[in-house]
């Protein structure tokens, strides 16, 4: 898989922009402010329709423009399909598909597939765990779309049982009150919620022996790494959690049970204290948390080590995702930076943003693109 033409309107920095793109490794120079994280943001919102950089749209459109419009031309299996975004803040954003209109922005998840490398990484490791939640769902969407709207049926779900939760809370305060609608969404969170656990459950099974293998690859490049990475997940189910288990039936019935048991705590605090949104991935190193033990290397070496991890088990489903190392190699020292190259080299497709040529490493020295004031000029 590889993105051979992208175009842009009014999208970030970008009034119009159209950029022939190969196979093989891109290198995409430019000072910073320039906009050459823009392009690959652009190719992140066409495969996640979302930003790894704002939650929102609105920050996308151009200042002054109404919207913005992202094309790209993706090669698959010796087919060409034409992915169009339109992009509009405030309302219902629109798709097409080789030109012709979808009923559905998310349709056209799927079609192309990224995993983005970035400074950001580093807040898998280090940040809140619902940036890990966030790593895990994106890459359930990534490796099956309708994952897309299950995730969207459980945040449309638990955000209208929080809001008849404070209801409860007040109607308690005054004496009164009807329990019978939240005994319904206690039903709908549990059978969503039990879709994502289980999905979430298999994925981190399946990441967790990639996750080592990369580790230790781009740590010390060999089996010879020292630290044996652990990964688990921890359900806010705890022990009521079926041991062994992702039978979603099994898990939607712990869930109803576990939402019962706290329902009075979940009045008196006005929020849902069960379900995935409470989850967490744990991250281990040796037998220790990576988040506040690990050195600043060894966070760096988790973090890549989950985005290989990621392409490869993409890789393994028969999609090849397109690689986006954005402005990554001016964080890593040069060991990290070399054996990371060497390691993505032989992708179908790989783009590199840096700020001066130097960041580039000499195993992606491919094309070359410099990114100047608006203009991008093939100068490789």
């Amino acid at each position: 898989m590889h993105v051979s033409h992208l175009s842009l309107a009014d999208f970030r920095s970008w009034p119009e922009l159209e950029l022939e793109l190969g196979a093989g490794s891109t290198a995409l120079i430019g000072a910073n402010g320039q906009g050459k994280t823009n392009l690959v943001e652009a190719l992140g919102y066409v495969a996640t329709l979302g930003s790894h950089r704002v939650a929102a749209d609105t920050p996308l459109v151009r200042a002054g423009a109404e919207r913005a419009v992202v094309r790209a031309r993706v090669e698959r299996d010796g087919r060409s399909t034409l992915v169009e975004l339109e992009i509009n803040p405030g309302r219902a954003n629109r798709a097409r598909i080789n030109r012709a209109p979808a009923p559905r922005a998310r349709e056209v998840l799927g079609i192309l597939r990224t995993v983005l490398f970035a400074p950001e990484d580093l807040s898998l490791v280090r940040g809140d765990p619902s940036e890990r939640r966030r790593f895990l769902d994106d890459l359930l969407v990534a490796s099956a779309p309708r994952y897309a709207g299950v995730r969207a049926d459980y945040e449309r779900v638990l955000k209208q049982r929080n809001a008849l939760l404070k209801s409860a809370l007040l109607a308690k305060r005054s004496g009164g009150g009807d329990m019978r609608t939240l005994d319904v969404w206690d039903s709908h969170l549990a059978r969503t919620g039990a879709d994502l656990l289980s999905a979430r459950l298999g994925l981190t099974e399946a990441l967790r022996p990639r996750v080592q293998q990369a580790y230790r690859a781009v740590a010390v490049g060999g089996a010879g790494a020292r630290g044996e990475t652990t990964l688990d997940y921890r359900s806010s189910l705890g022990e009521a959690l079926p041991e062994g288990s992702r039978d979603r039936e099994l898990l939607a019935a712990a869930l109803l049970s576990e939402l019962a048991r706290v329902r009075p705590q979940e009045i008196d605090r006005g929020v849902s204290l069960v379900g995935p949104h409470r989850d967490e991935l744990v991250l281990g190193l040796s037998g220790l948390p990576v988040k506040g033990y690990a050195s600043h290397g060894e966070s760096w070496s988790y973090a890549l080590a989950l985005r290989l991890a990621s392409y490869e088990l993409l890789r393994a489903d028969g999609g090849e995702p397109v690689l986006v190392l954005d402005d990554v190699f001016a964080e890593l020292d040069e060991g990290r930076r070399d054996r990371l190259a060497e390691l993505v080299a032989g992708a179908e497709q790989v783009l590199v943003t840096a700020a001066v040529p130097a960041d580039v490493p000499e195993a992606l020295a491919g094309s070359r693109y410099d990114v100047h004031e608006g203009v991008v000029t093939r100068v490789r």
